[in-house]
């Protein structure tokens, strides 16, 4: 039985980004793709993680992958599959190499002899796929484990790793200590800041690439408001009725007709809030870094009787059915039902726990779309972030951002430019008090989101980050030849 799991990807090409990127860029991008299709020719590109939905790093892979295979490289893209027992220990990992103790539990010989069995089955099975000269991209701290069995595959091997902390603490150091036995002979590192690269790992191996976004991505495209309020409207997070039942269509990345069929999964105390309340939006993964509870308390401080401009919050996260390698979402999700049931009912009836439907992909990033471009204030209050795509994507849907001054989201927003930056992530106060004035100056609002957008247009999207693995590649394979 195979424990791995192939995704379809279809075919894009670069031209499309004639509309967002300069000419030059685009030319520049094309010669680009044109040496490294001739590099790849009769090698694989093989990606490989540890979830198809959920999280930046599967639709990061869904957008990178499709422009890959369009400029005429046979890209490939694996899930590898695990027990919860793996996936919570990997889950521990991700916790830790952000600074943060997640649920306290051991990493020791245990946990690593876990870890070793899964890897070694699935390493077992992938590299007797690969062939040697075949390029390997492993993402995260859930796959660097199938490295030495990859290597002697005779594979260009690169491990990818999109999350750290700015600052070392000893639960940093406990989680590169578990991962250090696998990273000895790895050939290639990518990371998403400077400051998230480990002491022991040879910097001249590394490499420091930013995420980036698809701007014509199901998560990503524009959308009209007739689209928007119907989605909205069907979907149950905002009232009814719809302009027109057709614009629950949408194009698939294959050109297909989709249709926004499932509803989201609501808990509220009265009604959904009408199209012409503003709403302040976060959308996450239910993951404790992403302090959906301050967020939640902090827009709770500004309400009295009634919010600043009749806003209203929208907490949003996807179905904590559907995303298999986080065993943590339903218990945090059940952590902020709680906290919010224990809140006044005149607060409560300001604030929706939205549960995002999961089954089609592309379903839920049109859904995700139309509810971060109706935001009136789009909010990642996260305590500790690798990069923070959602904050992306609101800035390229010219929405004003509201985000904590950590890990990659520094590098993101300029703050007062294009968004607004809280210097402590733990202080409600700061946050209560810049969203009121957000909330309070839509002037101020228009002009920070406009700003975000172009932001994202000169440094976020794809082009720039598929030029970058190109010159990896280059650079991997000169030294290999040497």
């Amino acid at each position: 039985m195979s424990h791995l799991k192939g995704r379809h990807l279809i075919e894009q090409s670069l031209d499309r980004f004639d509309s967002v990127v300069s000419r030059k860029e685009l030319r520049r991008a094309l010669r680009v793709a044109d040496a490294i299709r001739e590099r790849m020719a009769g090698r694989v590109l093989w990606n490989v993680n540890s979830t198809a939905v959920g999280g930046g790093v599967a639709e990061m892979l869904q957008s990178l992958l499709r422009y890959t295979r369009g400029v005429g490289v046979d890209a490939r893209w694996i899930v590898i599959q695990g027990s919860p027992e793996f996936f919570r220990i990997t889950k521990r990992l991700h916790h830790a190499l952000h600074g943060s103790a997640g649920d306290g539990s051991d990493l020791g010989e245990k946990e690593r002899r876990i870890y070793e069995e899964t890897l070694h089955r699935d390493g077992a099975e992938l590299a007797a796929c690969v062939r040697p000269g075949d390029v390997v991209l492993l993402h995260d701290p859930q796959t660097v484990g199938l490295g030495p069995a990859l290597l002697r595959a005779g594979t260009s091997l690169i491990w990818r790793c999109h999350i750290g902390a700015d600052h070392v603490n000893e639960e940093v150091e406990l989680a590169w200590d578990f991962l250090a036995p696998y990273l000895q002979e790895i050939p290639a590192f990518v990371f998403s800041r400077e400051a998230y690269v480990p002491s022991y790992c040879d910097h001249g191996k590394s490499t420091v690439i930013r995420p980036s976004i698809d701007a014509f991505s199901a998560k990503n495209r524009d959308l009209d408001d007739d689209t928007i309020r119907t989605v909205l409207v069907h979907t149950g997070l905002v009232e009814g009725p719809p302009p027109s039942p057709a614009h629950h269509e949408f194009e698939r990345e294959d050109g297909s007709p989709g249709r926004v069929e499932h509803r989201a999964d609501v808990i509220r105390l009265g009604r959904p809030p009408t199209w012409e309340t503003p709403l302040v939006v976060q959308v996450s993964r239910w993951d404790p870094l992403k302090d959906f509870l301050g967020v939640m308390h902090g827009f709770a401080s500004i309400v009295d009787g009634e919010a600043p401009a009749k806003a209203q919050l929208v907490l949003a996260g996807p179905n904590v059915t559907g995303v298999t390698d986080d065993p943590e979402g339903e218990a945090v999700f059940d952590e902020v039902h709680r906290a919010w049931r224990a809140l006044p009912d005149s607060i409560r009836d300001k604030i929706h726990l939205a549960l995002l439907p999961t089954a089609d992909v592309e379903e839920n990033a049109t859904i995700v779309n139309a509810l971060q471009r109706h935001a009136a204030v789009v909010v990642q209050k996260s305590l500790h972030e690798g990069f923070g795509l959602t904050v992306t994507e609101a800035m390229w849907k010219a929405r004003p951002v509201l985000a904590t001054a950590v890990g990659g989201i520094q590098d993101q927003i300029e703050d007062g430019v294009s968004g607004v930056l809280l210097k402590d992530p733990r202080d409600r106060e700061e946050y209560a008090t810049a969203l009121r004035r957000l909330l309070e100056d839509p002037v101020r609002a228009l002009r920070l989101g406009e700003a975000a957008r172009e932001r994202v247009r000169e440094h976020f999207l794809g082009v720039r980050h598929l030029l970058q693995y190109a010159r990896l590649i280059e650079r991997l394979d000169e030294a290999a030849a040497r």
